[in-house]
C-alpha cells in the first residue's frame, strides 16, 4: 500500500489467522484518536469465489462501500475515498490474531490512529416479548433524567411547556438510563431545512430531517442512517409534529412514522456514524442529536420487556 506501512513486532506467524472465514463478518472497532476512543465498524463479505468486499463506518458519516478487502497471512488492508473529511483516501491495515483485529488507520486528513476490534454480537432474540407499561423519559418541565454529550460545552437544551427544545446547534442530549430491548414513542418537530436524529442504544441513528416530498433514502427521514431505507416517505411538512413509534429487539428494528409502517422487522447491520460507542453487546441510552440544527421533542416514553 503506497506510503503506508505497519510494523508488527513479536508476532508468531503460527498464531496468525489464515482462514478467510475468520475475517468474514461484522467487527466492532475502537479507534484511538489523539488519546480519545471513538467507535467505528467494519463488515467483510465474500463476493463470488474469492474476492472480499465490505462496508466501513467511521466515527462520523454513513456506511461506505469497500470495493476490495485484501487478506493474506492474517493481514487485512483496504482503502476508501474520503466522505466528509479531508481530500485523501483513507487507508486501513490490521492484523487478525486469535479473533482480535488490531492495526492502524490513516485518515483522509492524514492522521495515524491505532484501532482494535472484535466480532460484533449477533444479538439474536428467540423468546416472545411481553411488554411492560410505558414510562415517560421526559417530565415536560425539566431536563431531569438527561445529560449533555459534552460537559465542556454549554447545554443549549431547554424544557418549556411540555416540549424539549434545542433552539440552536450545540450538544446532544442523552438519557441517564440505558436500555436493551424497547418500544420508544417520541414526537419531533423541526423547521425547514433542519436535521436531527434519534440514537437507539446510543448507537443506531433514526434519521430526523426535513425530507418532505423526497423519495425515501437511508440518509433521509425515518431511515437507519446509511443502512436501512424506509419503504415510503412518511415525513410531514416542516413545522408539523412528526410521530415515531420504534421497536428494537436485538438488531431487529420496526419503525412506524406518522401512522405508516416504514421499516418492518429489519436487521441493523452495525453502529451508525456519531454513535456513542461500539459496545453492541451492552444496553445503551436514548440520544437526541442536537449538533445539526434546531429541533423540538415531546411525549417521549419507553416500554421495556417485563
Amino acid at each position: 500500500m503506497k506510503n503506508f506501512t505497519i510494523l508488527f513486532l513479536l508476532i508468531s506467524l503460527s498464531t496468525i489467522a489464515q482462514n478467510t472465514k475468520e475475517l468474514i463478518g461484522s467487527w466492532d472497532l475502537e479507534v484511538d484518536m489523539n488519546g480519545k476512543i471513538y467507535p467505528s465498524w467494519l463488515q467483510v463479505k465474500q463476493s463470488g469465489n474469492k474476492a472480499l468486499v465490505g462496508y466501513f463506518v467511521a466515527h462520523n458519516g454513513s456506511a461506505r462501500p469497500i470495493s476490495e478487502v485484501f487478506f493474506h497471512n492474517g493481514i487485512v488492508d483496504f482503502s476508501i475515498p474520503p466522505q466528509f473529511d479531508g481530500l485523501n483516501n483513507m487507508y486501513f491495515q490490521g492484523i487478525l490474531i486469535d479473533g482480535n483485529l488490531k492495526g492502524t488507520i490513516i485518515s483522509s486528513e492524514g492522521g495515524s490512529h491505532s484501532f482494535k476490534g472484535v466480532l460484533a454480537p449477533k444479538l439474536l432474540r428467540n423468546k416472545e416479548v411481553k411488554w411492560g407499561k410505558a414510562k415517560p423519559l421526559f417530565n415536560g418541565e425539566t431536563l431531569g433524567g438527561w445529560y449533555s454529550s459534552d460537559e465542556n460545552k454549554n447545554n443549549q437544551w431547554v424544557a418549556l411547556d411540555g416540549i424539549l427544545k434545542n433552539p440552536e446547534s450545540g450538544v446532544n442530549l442523552i438519557t441517564n438510563g440505558t436500555y436493551e430491548d424497547f418500544k420508544l414513542h417520541i414526537e419531533v418537530r423541526y423547521p425547514k431545512g433542519s436535521n436531527s436524529g434519534i440514537y437507539l442504544r446510543g448507537r443506531y441513528e433514526v434519521q430526523v430531517e426535513d425530507s418532505y416530498g423526497n423519495d425515501p433514502d437511508s440518509i433521509l427521514f425515518g431511515g437507519i442512517y446509511g443502512f436501512l431505507t424506509p419503504n415510503q416517505m412518511a415525513a410531514r411538512p416542516a413545522g408539523e409534529w412528526q410521530v415515531f413509534d420504534i421497536t428494537l429487539l436485538g438488531r431487529r428494528v420496526s419503525i412506524v412514522a406518522n401512522g405508516k409502517s416504514i421499516i418492518n422487522d429489519q436487521i441493523i447491520p452495525g453502529i451508525t456514524g456519531g454513535a456513542l460507542d461500539s459496545k453492541e453487546a451492552l444496553p445503551g441510552p436514548i440520544m437526541l442529536q442536537g449538533d445539526h440544527g434546531i429541533v423540538a421533542f415531546r411525549n417521549i416514553s419507553i416500554q421495556i420487556p417485563k
